[in-house]
């Protein structure tokens, strides 16, 4: 069995293909693929069902978070690996190899995973209320060597308004060091910059294109390394990003129809979840509703299914057979129309929403926020200027917030987003293979393990 290196290149479609040859080459001698996701269509359900071959109904990650009912909190990217159940692809291949050796690069969960090497990132949080880009390493010496190598981590173009290719270029090159310094069996890697430019402006949009030759070009250089070295590469993505143009505010109808909750402190309002009678976890173009008493499920379900940008409620039958009837979903799960994306929005007045609201502040959001990929659309301009405020203010060590993303505005602004399966085979997640011997047209994400282990169907 050759080395692999699998590329988890998130958004890659065949419509952006067309813009990147360096990868259309790694399928010219090998093969191209649609590949199948499962709902929902976002990050940590996919590449978890991607290393388990498990639906979300089995592995347990039926979204990039939710509401965790033994801790009465919504909690979004968490890391630790054991959230993850079903035996993942280096347990399996180790049963039939004593010694398969993987390295993981990035992939989400990665905390505490029983692989060799581990690089994630991992700001510092310093006990002030600082924030400075990191990452997390095992073994931790490796940590100094890619930053002597590379430089710190670079979180604020990983994510937030500033997001943009420096990232994606320190993973490459620290993928390709840890393959060429350590000749793992198995490297994931995941490169996420086509995420950032077709979520703010949609993938129909010039800019999205060039993105992707942007990255193409970035990548070029690893791929070159693992194909000069043998290594068999697969390039897959999680989902496509498509056009939308209409923010859905599921929580502010629970609200208003007094099933969600909140609390009051210092004239800013928090989601009330020990309290609330209903209310949604928002993950792009899904939602999972909690439902505290069974017997308000039938008029929450109904409720729902009238808000415009609704397409569909799924219930206990209709989570079954989406494969995402496991005990973490909401006892509802909203599918959004194909133009439509959900935000987690529960505030009526925008003066009464927490100072995090208009931050990068992915842990603490009880839903997902595409907004802060955008400077405040409402006055972009004034946005940037406290930007350059607070770094000054950070640079003296002085206490900062970097309230730059905007609410309604911010999510009105927002242009691509994902989670429901594919219409169109242009915007379906691909899969790139350098090796013909396992060539076909489709393969469903519950199929990748087996491929990447060499079983056929």
């Amino acid at each position: 069995m050759t080395s692999q290196l699998v590329l988890d290149v998130v958004g890659l479609t065949p419509r952006l293909l067309e813009s990147m040859p360096r990868l259309r080459a790694v399928a010219a001698t090998g093969f191209q693929a649609r590949l199948d996701p499962v709902l929902p269509a976002v990050t940590c359900p996919v590449q978890s069902t991607f290393l388990t071959g498990l639906p979300p109904a089995g592995h347990g990650v039926v979204g990039n978070g939710w509401y965790f009912r033994d801790l009465g909190e919504v909690l979004l990217w968490r890391q630790h690996n054991a959230l993850v159940q079903g035996e993942k692809i280096w347990e399996t291949a180790r049963r039939d190899r004593p010694g398969f050796t993987v390295a993981n690069i990035c992939w989400w969960y990665a905390m505490g995973a029983d692989v060799d090497w581990t690089v994630t990132p991992r700001p510092i949080y310093y006990a002030d209320g600082r924030k400075e880009p990191d990452c997390y390493t095992y073994p931790p010496g490796l940590h100094d060597e890619l930053t002597a190598r590379l430089g710190p981590f670079p979180l604020f173009t990983y994510w937030g308004p500033g997001a943009g290719i420096a990232s994606s270029a320190w993973i490459c090159e620290a993928t390709r060091h840890v393959m060429t310094t350590r000749d793992p069996d198995l490297t994931l890697a995941y490169v996420p910059h086509l995420d950032y430019d077709l979520q703010r402006y949609g993938s129909s949009d010039p800019r999205s294109a060039a993105a992707a030759a942007e990255l193409d070009r970035v990548m070029a250089p690893l791929l070159e390394t693992a194909l000069g070295r043998g290594t068999t590469v697969t390039v897959l993505s999680e989902y496509g990003i498509t056009d939308v143009s209409r923010p859905v505010d599921v929580n502010r109808l629970l609200r208003a129809e007094g099933l969600l909750h909140v609390y009051d402190q210092d004239g800013m309002e928090y989601l009330d979840p020990w309290t609330s009678r209903a209310f949604a976890v928002a993950d792009h173009q899904t939602a999972h509703v909690y439902v505290r008493d069974p017997s308000d499920v039938p008029a929450v379900a109904k409720l729902c299914a009238a808000l415009p940008g609704v397409a569909e409620v799924l219930d206990e039958e209709g989570k079954a057979a989406c494969g995402l009837d496991h005990p973490r979903s909401g006892e509802l799960v909203l599918l959004a129309d194909p133009d439509a994306w959900f935000t987690y929005y529960y505030w009526l007045d925008d003066d009464r929403a927490p100072d995090f609201a208009r931050l990068v502040e992915i842990h603490r959001k009880p839903g997902y926020d595409p907004a802060e990929l955008l400077f405040d659309p409402a006055d972009p301009g004034r946005a940037k200027r406290r930007a350059a405020v607070a770094l000054l203010r950070k640079k003296t060590g002085m206490r900062y917030l970097m309230n730059v993303v905007g609410l309604d505005a911010g999510a009105r602004a927002v242009r691509g987003s994902h989670g429901l399966l594919p219409r169109d085979p242009r915007d379906a997640p691909v899969l790139l293979c350098s090796d013909p011997s396992a060539a076909r047209d489709r393969i469903a994400a519950t199929e990748v393990k087996d491929h990447l282990l060499g079983r056929t169907p």
